[in-house]
């Protein structure tokens, strides 16, 4: 990927594995090209190899997508898209709750960024939606920003809330259940988050209305 195409960030150092450490599952937006020669951003779980597995597995990172999303039609016409690492909440929300589209295929939030080739490797059917599996393989990194780590409640919070969001109204999960994380991720929110933090939740509020919700079944339970 050239420096052009990604905007206007720092000059990455590049390389052609991946650019962060991966343990368990970690949280990502993922950039597919469209048929629109727009890059469409959405949210996308990488999970890495069980460190106990065979020495041909330990390096495999996996992802799935649920439904027929424009990242899973975009992963079968394209065969690939450019994995990012945001740190800018605001960004994660629009990626894993809106339809966002650029025609640069990197945030300029994100700190470093992998352009992937994907395969299929399993399918099928949870609940009435199709599900794929995906193996990703690195073929161009780099880091734009270096910086100290830090732990922010508040940004987990957000991350934890667009999925509880996203399955609102799905019928293999219980409503009541979701309304409940996000009344505790909006508290954390509220407590432990910054400026970014919670204009990121309150997007999350504007495009589900879980608060009316909340609120109508307390009302019905009286």
């Amino acid at each position: 990927m050239s420096d052009e195409q990604l905007g206007p960030t720092e000059t990455s150092d590049t390389c052609t594995d991946w650019p962060v450490e991966l343990r368990g599952v970690t949280e990502s937006v993922v950039a597919t090209l469209g048929p629109n020669d727009l890059w469409n951003f959405a949210a996308l779980g990488l999970h890495a190899s069980d460190p106990d597995a065979s020495a041909d597995d330990t390096d495999s990172v996996t992802a799935t997508t649920w439904g027929n999303t424009r990242t899973r039609r975009n992963f079968h016409r394209q065969g690939g898209g450019v994995v990012q690492f945001v740190t800018d909440p605001r960004d994660f929300v629009a990626a894993a709750m809106t339809i966002t589209e650029s025609e640069s295929p990197v945030f300029d939030s994100a700190d470093a960024w992998v352009e992937v080739e994907v395969s299929m490797v399993d399918s099928g059917e949870d609940g009435g939606t199709r599900w794929e599996t995906w193996e990703l393989t690195p073929v161009e990194a780099g880091i734009t920003q270096t910086r100290p780590y830090t732990i922010n409640r508040g940004f987990g919070a957000v991350i934890d809330a667009t999925v509880a969001a996203s399955r609102l109204d799905v019928p293999a999960f219980d409503t009541d259940e979701l309304l409940s994380r996000l009344v505790y991720f909006a508290e954390t929110v509220e407590k432990c988050g910054g400026p970014k933090e919670r204009e990121a939740f309150a997007r999350i509020d504007e495009l589900t209305g879980w608060r009316e919700r909340a609120s109508e079944r307390r009302n019905e339970s009286f």
